[in-house]
């Protein structure tokens, strides 16, 4: 079993509670250390992994750790469903969010609520499809939350995971490597209060079960006609599976 890694060196708090801690510290700057740290590349990665959803023409999508919600814009503008309702554990992030909402009159489409994305308050068979979005790394207990979002899916919904993995070609793996431990953290430290946030970055993403471990997983909690859909050499991955 692998090491849980957490935001912050504390056992007396649940990684769930770091992380939430981690992303109301940071919420401020998110977005743009995104957009900074990857050189918007993240933004294509996102559009990629919406598309796709793009056959199955969702009416009602799950964006489970909706963040500030970019994901979740990118897909009303893409995939045009009815509605998306996004949750997270983070105050701070969805506050972000709701001002992005109100700024882009979106309010009837689009509607953030706190809640935790292992324990997801919703029905089963409720949604035509569920989206994650740099999220699941963070779950303190992945397959409990994989699990969760198969049950909230209806038959035949689609889970759409989009989610940094480890690189294994020369030379893309050394730079990622060098980029990702010494630059983001770097990066992280001058334009966040919260330094420690981009440390965890790499840490988790080493520790996390990419590639076929995790496509395992999914199979494991019932998913069927699953697939893994490397980006960048392998610097990211869409993640995809059927209820």
């Amino acid at each position: 079993m692998s090491k849980t890694i957490t935001p912050y060196q504390n056992e007396e708090v649940t990684k769930k509670e770091q992380v939430a801690d981690m992303f109301n510290n940071i919420s401020k700057t998110y977005d743009f250390l995104n957009h900074f740290m990857s050189l918007g590349i993240d933004i294509i990665w996102r559009k990629i992994a919406i598309n796709q959803l793009k056959k199955d023409k969702p009416k009602l999508i799950l964006d489970v750790a909706t963040g500030t919600g970019d994901f979740a814009f990118e897909a009303l503008k893409i995939l045009k469903p009815e509605k998306i309702i996004g949750v997270d554990i983070s105050r701070g992030m969805l506050d972000v969010a709701e001002q992005k909402i109100t700024k882009r009159g979106l309010a009837g489409q689009f509607e953030v609520r706190m809640g935790d994305s292992e324990k997801l308050l919703f029905d089963a068979d409720s949604f035509d499809a569920v989206t994650v979005a740099y999220g699941v790394r963070n779950f303190e207990n992945l397959q409990a939350g994989l699990a969760d979002i198969r049950r909230v899916l209806r038959p035949g919904g689609k889970a759409v995971i989009l989610e940094f993995s480890k690189p294994k070609v020369f030379p893309v793996k050394q730079l990622y490597n060098f980029y990702f431990n010494y630059i983001t953290p770097g990066i992280g430290k001058i334009f966040s209060k919260d330094a420690r946030a981009y440390s965890y970055l790499p840490e988790s993403v080493a520790a996390f079960p990419d590639g076929e471990a995790f496509i395992s997983l999914m199979d494991k909690v019932g998913f069927t006609n699953t697939k893994h859909r490397p980006l960048a050499f392998g610097i990211c991955s869409i993640y995809t599976g059927v209820k």
